[in-house]
């Protein structure tokens, strides 16, 4: 298993009425720090940053206040970007099944826990 806590801020994308070019900063930023920091720990980890089986990963925001679960997803799409940049894959590709959770905590942050598929 690989765990990585990713230093982001994470915002409901559905409910912000931010400048678009705010949003696209914002998410490239997020897409970039998760593909970076995942691809170095995933490499410390196992030698490869290529994805070489089935795998779960799961997105953990962290924050003190929670999302609903429909602004959750929309929430970590730039993270869940990023970590297939890392993996070189396609986010839709079907060896990897994404799961989504968040709990309560006084710093905002994205845990990734990536493990091979049962």
């Amino acid at each position: 298993m690989i765990v990585v806590t990713l230093p982001l801020v994470t915002v409901s994308e559905s409910n912000r009425r931010d400048h678009w070019t705010v949003r696209a900063k914002r998410s490239r930023d997020n897409r970039t720090v998760a593909r970076v920091m995942f691809a170095r720990a995933r490499f410390d980890a196992t030698g490869q940053i290529y994805l070489g089986c089935d795998a779960v990963v799961t997105l953990i925001r962290i924050s003190p206040r929670e999302l609903d679960d429909d602004n959750l997803r929309p929430a970590l799409k730039a993270v869940r970007d990023g970590i297939a940049d890392a993996l070189q894959i396609d986010d839709r590709d079907s060896r990897v099944k994404w799961e989504y959770a968040q709990r309560k905590g006084p710093t905002q942050a994205v845990e990734v826990r990536m493990e091979e598929a049962q």
